[in-house]
């Protein structure tokens, strides 16, 4: 028997006579290495992007399980986004067709709460939502989970990046300790494996990447004459490579803020990272590189310690690093996941013995590379896909990232579905809240808009300032 067939699995013979109408016949490999585990009530983790089939493979597993005739809710599948929740809404009645009177309930934030209390009174056995909205049905107590059997995160890096962290735990909170949680998410950063270890139990890791090494990282030398060149040579690399994130180490910090004000000057979207920023300064430029609305931060070594973005396209040293492991180190934050990453390396004649040293510990040979043709400063600089808009309000005002997203993709009489002022789930990136002001990264072309429906609308029954944050 093929083992990547779905007849190979123990599942309901409704839901493999629907899945062979459906046209589903081999697993796909996030299938094939997840299902056998979810089948047999595990907890998984699944590290998977959209459109490897993972929805399938969470959605097979919670309806293999489910008691049609207990009219409870037994499965919660939370997703980022509205847009999200919808498709997977769809792919699990597609997925139940053959199996009669399930039904799938939609919760997010951004539709009028009233109808959905209705649909909870006439009840439901599986609920897909976004975590700020359920969190809200279970605070007013609309929504009870008190027979759950499953438990998915769906994107569950996503989720953190948009500040659901909180209401993430105060959902499981009030979830049944004995059931089944399964977590899928396309990178597996710190947050996710401390998330996992407080709300799953021995969970199986499944994962269809290719694990960061060496091997992805193209390593680049070049050799430069001045330090009037370095600068040149710098802009040169940012244009050939266009990296959407790239950091650029210094040696010091007056030379990491110089440099950061020259890329300005030639416009580029940079920012500075060292020990002179204040604290206030420095959550801004942060958060500012990791929703990608800043492509370049350029950093002192002790000041990017603990900066924990995923995968960063480039990393140029324009300076070789005063020792050959701290070279290892800088040129090891891109390159990860298993995409592929850019190091660049400036060095003048009086750099030559840490050259030699780096070669010693590389055990290979370093040989200069020409720089890229000045045709290349002709060209316009590139910019962010990404603005970030700061609201003048965060938790201690209880601003909460369902609301902010709420507020920004609700329909409102001048921004009907498709109207001018439409702003969908997918236009919206990481949501950071701080004690007195939260940050949310929206993409550049709806920016305008998205500051119009944040100074109109209102967050927590009040009107909170809101501004575009430029470098």
């Amino acid at each position: 028997m093929d083992n990547a067939a779905f007849s190979a699995l123990s599942l309901h013979k409704d839901l493999l006579k629907n899945l062979e109408s459906l046209g589903y016949q081999k697993m796909t490999p996030i299938q094939a290495q997840s299902l056998p585990n979810i089948l047999n009530n595990k907890d998984v983790i699944a590290q998977a992007k959209t459109g490897s089939g993972k929805t399938a493979a969470f959605a097979l597993g919670l309806l293999n399980k489910l008691n049609v005739k207990q009219f409870r809710v037994q499965s919660l599948i939370l997703c980022p986004t509205r847009e999200l929740a919808d498709q997977v809404a769809k792919e699990v009645r597609r997925l139940a067709r053959a199996t009669h009177n399930i039904k799938v309930l939609t919760l997010c934030g951004g539709m009028p709460f009233g109808p959905q209390i209705g649909s909870l009174e006439h009840g439901a056995h599986i609920i897909v939502g976004t975590p700020g909205r359920v969190e809200e049905h279970l605070r007013k107590g609309t929504l009870r989970l008190g027979n759950l059997t499953t438990l998915v995160l769906d994107e569950a890096d996503r989720m953190l990046d948009m500040g659901f962290q909180p209401s993430l735990d105060a959902i499981v909170e009030q979830l049944p300790r004995n059931r089944q949680t399964l977590l899928f998410s396309a990178t597996y950063p710190d947050q996710i494996q401390s998330i996992s270890r407080r709300i799953m139990t021995d969970p199986v890791m499944v994962a269809v990447e290719s694990i960061h090494d060496k091997s992805t990282i193209q390593q680049h030398f070049y050799k430069v004459n001045s330090d009037k060149e370095r600068m040149t040579a710098l802009q040169l690399l940012l244009q050939k490579y266009q990296p959407e994130s790239s950091v650029v180490f210094c040696n010091t910090r007056r030379e990491t803020q110089e440099v950061a004000d020259e890329l300005v000057d030639f416009g580029f979207s940079a920012l500075a990272l060292h020990g002179d920023l204040e604290q206030r300064q420095r959550d801004q430029t942060l958060v500012r590189f990791a929703n990608k609305s800043t492509s370049v931060l350029v950093a002192t070594d002790v000041a990017a310690r603990g900066l924990d973005i995923e995968a960063l396209d480039a990393v140029i040293n324009f300076q070789i690093a005063r020792d050959a492991e701290v070279h290892i180190h800088r040129i090891g934050r891109t390159g990860r996941a298993g995409s592929k990453g850019v190091a660049c390396s400036l060095y003048t004649d009086k750099e030559a013995y840490k050259v030699a040293l780096l070669e010693d510990y590389l055990d290979q040979l370093i040989v200069g590379e020409p720089l890229p043709s000045m045709q290349l400063l002709e060209k316009r600089t590139f910019s962010p896909s990404m603005e970030t808009l700061q609201i003048d309000g965060g938790k201690k005002q209880k601003v909460r990232p369902g609301d902010i997203l709420g507020a920004l993709t609700s329909k409102t009489a001048i921004g009907k579905e498709g109207g001018a002022d439409t702003i969908t789930g997918s236009d919206v990136g990481k949501i950071n809240i701080f004690d007195r002001c939260a940050y949310v990264a929206v993409k550049s072309d709806v920016s305008k808009r998205a500051l119009k429906k944040l100074g109109q609308g209102k967050l927590k029954g009040r009107n909170f300032r809101a501004r575009l944050i430029s470098s």
